[in-house]
């Protein structure tokens, strides 16, 4: 079966067998900044935006997203333009050995969409879902809250 996405701003087809999930979908096309990691929903290291909402990308059924707008954290900002959102990620180091960080920028970014200021207990609710096991999650928090700043005064997402 024939599925149709946005992907990063990009149309693509891709054929699809029923049951394939979007996880392997991404990855086995080199969207490889998707990680999988508990193939449960329950890590958040497969994190990808579909239509601007958070969802688990290893338990998401490729065809039931046909004709959706797809990001992933690459769609954001690279290193040469990243988003506020990575920015701050780095400049607070609440980027450690990287395998979640795909998966938080992107639960962040989507927070920051729907609340350009949230208090502490949003951003702690929007990341609850992104395991992380090398930080206190701190720099996390603060990374959120100078993000929510920067897109703030940059205006348009946070595209400066």
């Amino acid at each position: 079966m024939k599925v149709t996405y946005i992907i990063n701003g990009k149309k693509q087809e891709f054929d699809i067998s029923p049951g394939e999930i979007l996880l392997d979908l991404l990855r086995d096309n080199g969207y490889m900044e998707v990680k999988g990691d508990c193939y449960e929903g329950t890590c958040g290291a497969c994190t990808v935006l579909i239509n601007n909402v958070p969802y688990a990308s290893c338990t998401t059924l490729a065809a039931g997203v046909d004709e959706a707008e797809i990001t992933t954290v690459k769609g954001l900002g690279d290193i040469n333009n990243p988003h506020p959102v990575q920015q701050a990620f780095a400049k607070f180091g609440a980027v450690q050995c990287g395998y979640c960080t795909p998966g938080e920028i992107l639960s962040a970014y989507a927070l920051l969409l729907k609340d350009p200021d949230p208090g502490e207990e949003d951003i702690k609710r929007a990341l609850d879902g992104n395991l992380c096991r090398c930080s206190g999650y701190m720099q996390q928090i603060e990374a959120v809250k100078i993000a929510a700043k920067m897109m703030r005064e940059a205006g348009d997402n946070g595209r400066v």
